[in-house]
């Protein structure tokens, strides 16, 4: 990693703090599918996340959330969750990208943008 990118830029991964906490104070307890790391303290009375590429908190899935925030005790990769067949895969927000949600976006919608005169 870029050492000045290291130091002086908190939107890539991680800061210098950030990384001199977790070499000397974490212990990494998983990882998921966008390759965000987890860490935690050795008593687990802090738990962060090391972002994979730019930091985006909407990169974080709901399963990791929940022990980000201590709301489940054991990381989510021991826990055998029930996936009904409505719920849709997690995915980080696109607002701002070409794949962003655009209501009524096609030609054939009957409604009209407001346009100030």
């Amino acid at each position: 990693m870029n050492l000045f990118k290291l130091i002086f830029s908190w939107w890539n991964s991680q800061t210098i703090g950030t990384f001199i906490q977790t070499s000397l104070f974490g212990v990494k307890v998983g990882e998921d599918q966008f390759k965000n790391k987890y860490y935690k303290n050795k008593d687990d009375t802090k738990r962060w996340v090391i972002y994979s590429g730019v930091v985006d908190a909407s990169t974080v899935p709901p399963e990791w959330h929940s022990w980000l925030h201590k709301t489940i005790k054991v990381t989510p990769d021991k826990i055998q969750f029930n996936n009904f067949s409505w719920q849709k895969e997690h995915k980080k927000n696109l607002t701002g990208t070409k794949k962003a949600y655009l209501p009524n976006h096609d030609k054939k919608s009957p409604y009209k943008r407001w346009q100030p005169k």
